[in-house]
């Protein structure tokens, strides 16, 4: 066996310290015994100079005495705080500032030493000191790995979120596009009026979420007409009392077919009073005034301006001034005056942009 075998290797440095004290032969005594422990040490005789060491090099933990001249240990603690809040810090004091180095544990120092040093008790701080630190910098990288994770889980609930609703509307949009063909409705006049129902509401600050479940219900107001009859759906002519008590059943079928879907239970409600007005002469319950739900409220207006404005088999559609003057005038009989005072604030260049654009358009995702 070699003699290199037989040699014991040499300690590798256990951690970086400072040791910052102005008595010249206290440093050199305290750092001859951290590197018989098998440390990397440096000295500094200020808390300056402690601090002009630190803005170059790395160190673990900080080893100071409190009464020095010039700064103390206690504003050299406050710095190494803010500015290098991962070193550790032990502080070195006589007898009679043991007070001093105990309130100094409360604002950050690990652990304080009294003079004269022990080597016993110095090489236990110093490794408690380190053990602190390491397991500091493990719970915080353990944190920021934790907040990663809930951030990018939280992303892609979110992303999942937007797909589940995508989903949902281009399902509840072919439905209702069915039932237009139906009724030989070619301009795709529910997805007009939800377009213009939701910048209303936009202007009468609905929340985005409830703007998104007043376009479901207006989306889907008419989707009672499942439930009558071709022979009244379908007349060209006006409908005789017999067929009207068919026509307007329509609301309360359509809330017993979403009555069953929890998504929609938030839209249920437009499509159940879409009929109502504001004089309590609407149907099928006669509710007037507030009682009848805002979405409904701004629903209604909404819903005359396309079939003003829009061609009908027995007509052409109106310009938007027309409509315009329509809706102010039966504002408080029809309509809800502030829906309509709302209303009155759109341009018709930005109706007949709302006519051209997606019935999804201005909700996001």
């Amino acid at each position: 066996m070699t003699a290199e075998l037989l040699e014991d290797p040499i300690p590798a440095p256990q951690g970086r310290l400072l040791v910052v004290d102005d008595e010249e032969s206290v440093r050199r005594v305290v750092a001859e015994l951290l590197e018989a422990e098998g440390y990397s040490t440096e000295s500094a005789a200020s808390a300056h100079e402690a601090l002009d060491i630190l803005r170059t090099q790395p160190f673990d933990l900080v080893l100071t005495d409190i009464k020095m001249n010039g700064r103390d240990g206690l504003w050299l603690l406050e710095q190494l705080r803010r500015n290098h809040p991962d070193v550790s810090v032990v502080l070195m004091t006589g007898f009679g500032q043991v007070d001093t180095a105990v309130r100094a544990l409360k604002h950050g120092a690990e652990d304080y030493l009294t003079k004269p040093i022990r080597i016993h008790e110095l090489s236990a701080s110093i490794e408690r000191a380190l053990q602190s630190r390491r397991l500091r910098i493990e719970h915080r990288a353990y944190q920021q790995g934790l907040e990663t994770a809930v951030r990018e889980k939280t992303r892609q609930l979110k992303a999942a979120y937007v797909e589940v609703n995508r989903s949902y509307d281009l399902t509840l949009e072919a439905l209702v596009t069915a039932l237009d063909a139906r009724e030989c409705e070619t301009g795709l006049h529910s997805q007009r009026v939800v377009r213009l129902t939701t910048a209303i509401a936009e202007r009468m600050g609905v929340s985005r979420e409830d703007q998104r479940m007043m376009a479901r219900g207006a989306l889907l107001h008419d989707i009672g007409k499942i439930g009558v009859p071709d022979r009244v759906l379908l007349k060209p002519g006006k409908l005789d009392e017999e067929e009207w008590v068919e026509m307007r059943r329509h609301p309360e079928i359509g809330a017993r077919i979403l009555s069953g879907i929890p998504f929609l239970k938030p839209a249920l409600e437009i499509v159940l009073t879409h009929q109502e007005k504001w004089d309590g002469t609407g149907y099928p319950t006669g509710l007037a005034g507030r009682e009848i739900p805002l979405g409904s409220r701004i629903f209604a207006v909404a819903d005359a301006v396309d079939a003003i404005c829009s061609d009908r088999p027995y007509r052409r559609g109106r310009p938007f001034s027309w409509a315009r003057e329509e809706i102010e005038r039966c504002g408080g009989t029809q309509f809800d005056p502030d829906v309509v005072k709302a209303f009155l604030t759109i341009t018709e260049e930005e109706y007949l942009r709302y006519r051209r654009e997606h019935w999804r358009d201005g909700l996001g995702d």
